[in-house]
């Protein structure tokens, strides 16, 4: 027996995140026994585990999560192990494994200061100290801060603090600096940019104008060295701290960076370096930063890197890298160039009619220029980054040699657990086009878009893609942290959701109704995404964490947009954003051909439903029948508005049959005419979607479970527009914000709203996890679940690994002489249930089965 994947609320070893309470989580293998019999969770304050604080006993112990009934305080190290033993006899017990506390209800020590000039700063701190045992520093660096001590990076992380409503909510990070630490004199560095908070940022001139949030450098940090007798030495910031103008003559996220490496001063953040003719900081007042709290974010961390596959001299006489892939990050290049030589670095998507384009970004610039003191060195932007597959370089004197050049991919520090592979090598490249644009827009916040002036966390989009998400990556500390987002700002609007989280809004009141938020399929990410969430790891503590936002975004419906009839009439809604089959004689048909208040009614039933099954969960009885009767109430309102007697929708569009299905709309009776129609709808568009964001991540998995799989197969595989194959036989490496992104003759379709890095209609992917391979939950974080393989003969295998919380599942389908062979591997303390044509279902237990039909 092993057991690995021993985590704190979801993160491994977290290190001063937001913590009212601890959950902790592990997942056993084994080769003896099948199931667990008994756990035991010893949780100490010393990492020899001799001062115990918490003794679970042997007990039936979930592995996907054991909330500990301790009192946390504030810089505190605590220590866990969890031994397991199996019905085989066998057993094991974990490394030790540590979390430990930030400053949670404390104040953070010290002032804010600021640098008495507007350029972006050299900040450092000398101190001297002797026999450190512990060092960790707790900061909030305003626009964005980057960390050195005695001349060496700090951590592997990238634009700190992360993206937040800074109005609202400011998020302190903590590092632990023991290592970097020596007796005598210290040094602690810091530079400076701008970010989201102290540049325009926003979806638009009107809303741009709402920003910055602030007008100067803010720095607030606090230093806790603990001796090795015992003793703390404290140093926090105050106008003792000494600062520089640095190199960074420019930043913002949209615009890029420009670098003057003839400003930069060396050895600035080394001890022997002398700042007497520094200027000193000036203590302030942090005006439009809100409430200092622990973070939630992951580290932003360059988690992968690309090497370019092209040199390109365009037919316009300009010289362009080609990655050969869209990613979000930034290139790292060596250059040595004659001191004054300006190299700039322009960011696209994609070429037009060869030549390098990037009009698609709009506002945003997206150009890096590093002007060069002379010498050779390999350079990369501190304060921004970019989405991007080709880069025009110009400026630069002397050639350009592939080598010298790397594309980092950036984004929140995930792990991949899901894995897919077929025969068809166009389906590989759209799964694989899905997962980069997840990992592209998986950038603190799930954006909507990387690369041009938008990048925001559009809710509709993350609830869209989220069970994708999860089978991808483990998201839960990810969505964890975007649902406070979203809490941060529904708290103060009475229950009502805004289109994006964070808003980047200082005054709703300033906007029309489009941005003030409250729409359908985008408001109810407050609730889809934590039960989600819940499903797939298994861990109920998130449901008790957003239970008010749930809640909260179901009342306010409830009590403001609904017509006497009970229908989501009122207020503004997105409806199913961009389907095909919207009015062309209507000035904005970006809303599709679905009336939005059925959309709007049909996501009220779904919610509300849900929040009944999670208030169930939590043990809330009256909430859970209180809500029911919500959804119910709705089911029979638009059973009213938009059913005859027969069953039939008085709205002839896809996306409204798939609603009606899928949520459970249509009588129990009805349901076979119901996707009946929605099959002649399809075959009236010759087998081709009309559907927009709201009704494809439903499509095919809608008609798999009315028995129409292959129609669904039908869709995956048409390659014209409007179709996934299309993007595929254009040569996208990630999805496309519209069907039409670029057109067949490679023109981009438009520039007003064309993101080639959209990944709302990679929910195909789910479809292709739980039927094409067959996989599909039945317990929570699954504890069990059903193989139920949907064959084609399109492939000739087809197969899945996911490293689920309750370990690795695996299954697969080959073609045999007449048949099929299926296999499956079922985790340890799992069951699972293989579903196949014109056989009983069959009950599997943890480990490897094969089986020929």
């Amino acid at each position: 027996m092993k057991i690995t994947n021993c985590k704190t609320n979801h993160v491994l070893s977290p290190l001063g995140f937001a913590m009212d309470s601890a959950t902790v989580s592990w997942t056993a293998a084994s080769d003896v026994s099948k199931s667990q019999m008994k756990a035991r969770v010893l949780v100490a304050s010393d990492p020899a585990m001799t001062q115990i604080l918490y003794d679970s006993k042997e007990a039936d112990l979930s592995c996907t999560g054991v909330q500990l009934p301790i009192n946390l305080t504030p810089r505190t190290a605590y220590y866990w192990t969890v031994q397991v033993w199996g019905d085989g006899g066998d057993t094991a017990v974990s490394g030790v494994n540590y979390f430990e506390t930030g400053k949670r209800e404390e104040p953070l020590a010290g002032q804010w200061i600021t640098p008495p000039w507007t350029e972006s700063p050299y900040i450092r701190k000398s101190f001297q100290t002797t026999n450190v045992q512990k060092a960790r520093l707790y900061v909030i660096g305003l626009g964005l801060h980057y960390l050195e001590v005695n001349g060496k990076k700090v951590g592997d992380d990238f634009l700190a603090p992360g993206c937040t409503q800074i109005d609202r909510l400011c998020q302190i990070y903590t590092y632990d600096l023991t290592d970097y630490l020596k007796d005598g004199h210290n040094v602690l560095g810091v530079m400076m940019g701008n970010g989201w908070y102290k540049a325009a940022f926003g979806a638009s001139t009107a809303h741009r104008a709402q920003t910055p949030f602030i007008d100067k450098y803010l720095l607030k940090a606090e230093l806790r060295l603990t001796l090795a007798d015992g003793s703390e030495q404290i140093i926090t910031t105050d106008e003792s701290w000494r600062c520089a103008p640095s190199p960074i003559v420019e930043d913002s996220i949209y615009g890029g960076e420009v670098y003057d490496a003839r400003l930069a001063i060396a050895h600035w953040s080394e001890p022997t370096f002398d700042d007497s003719s520094w200027d000193a900081m000036t203590a302030t007042e942090a005006e439009g930063v809100g409430a200092p709290a622990d973070r939630l974010s992951l580290p932003i961390v360059i988690k992968e890197t690309v090497k370019p596959i092209e040199v390109i001299h365009t037919p316009a006489g300009e010289t362009v890298i080609d990655l050969g892939q869209n990613i979000v990050g930034w290139l790292s290049f060596r250059v040595n160039e004659p001191a004054g030589t300006a190299v700039k670095l322009q960011h696209g998507e994609i070429l037009q009619d060869g030549c390098f384009y990037n009009e698609n970004l709009r506002y945003a610039k997206a150009e890096y220029v590093y002007v060069s003191d002379g010498t050779e060195a390999t350079v990369s932007p501190y304060f921004t980054f970019f989405g991007f597959r080709y880069v025009k370089i110009s400026g630069n004197t002397k050639p350009i040699d592939l080598k010298d050049f790397t594309g980092c991919v950036v984004y929140s520090d995930l792990d991949e657990t899901g894995f897919l592979t077929t025969s068809d090598s166009r389906i590989n490249k759209l799964y694989l086009n899905a997962k980069w644009s997840q990992k592209d827009n998986f950038l603190d916040v799930p954006t909507d878009c990387p690369q041009r002036d938008e990048r925001m966390g559009w809710t509709g989009d993350a609830q869209m893609f989220c069970k994708t998400a999860c089978y991808n990556m483990d998201t839960y500390a990810f969505y964890r942290k975007y649902l406070r987002d979203i809490w941060v700002e529904q708290k103060e609007f009475g229950g009502r959701v805004g289109h994006v989280a964070p808003s980047f809004f200082r005054d709703y009141n300033k906007f029309n109704a489009f941005w003030q938020g409250g729409s359908c399929a985008w408001g109810d990410a407050a609730v889809i995404i934590p039960w989600t969430l819940y499903e797939h790891y298994g861990d109920t503590a998130i449901l008790a964490e957003c239970y008010q936002s749930m809640t909260g975004w179901v009342d306010w419906i409830d009590r403001t947009v609904l017509n006497e009839e009970g229908l989501w009439e009122h207020g503004f809604k997105f409806g199913d954003w961009l389907a095909l089959d919207g009015d062309p004689n209507q000035k904005d048909d970006r809303y599709g051909g679905t009336d939005t208040t059925y959309v709007a009614s049909a996501y009220l039933k779904y919610s509300a439903g849900l929040v009944a099954k999670a208030a169930a969960v939590l043990g809330r009885t009256e909430d859970a029948a209180r809500y029911k009767a919500i959804s119910d109430r709705t089911k029979a309102a638009m059973q009213k508005a938009y059913f005859d007697e027969d069953g039939t929708i008085s709205i002839r569009t896809q996306t409204a049959h798939v609603l009606a299905l899928v949520f459970g709309l249509a009588k129990e009776e009805h349901r076979p005419a119901v996707a009946k129609a929605l099959m002649k709808l399809l075959e009236q568009s010759n087998m081709h979607l009309q559907t927009g964001f709201v009704g494809t991540p439903f499509l095919c998995q809608t008609l798999s479970e009315a028995g129409y799989t292959e129609a669904a197969y039908t869709l995956l595989f048409q390659n014209d527009f409007p179709s996934w194959l299309y993007e595929v036989d254009m040569g996208a490496t990630t999805i496309w914000e519209r069907w039409n992104s670029v057109l067949p003759d490679g023109k981009i379709s438009g520039t007003g709203m064309n993101s080639l890095n959209h990944y709302t209609y990679g929910s195909i992917v789910q479809w292709m996890y739980e039927h094409i391979c067959g996989l599909t939950l039945t317990a929570p974080g699954f504890r069990s679940f059903k193989i139920r393989p949907e064959f084609s003969s399109r492939f000739t295998h087809v197969s899945m690994r996911y490293n689920s919380p309750m370990g690795t599942i695996e299954t697969g389908w080959e073609q045999t002489d007449g048949g099929y062979r299926v296999t499956v591997t079922v985790p340890f303390d799992t069951t699972a249930v293989l579903e196949l044509p014109d056989r009983e279902p069959m009950p599997l237990t943890p480990g490897r089965h094969t089986v020929t039909v």
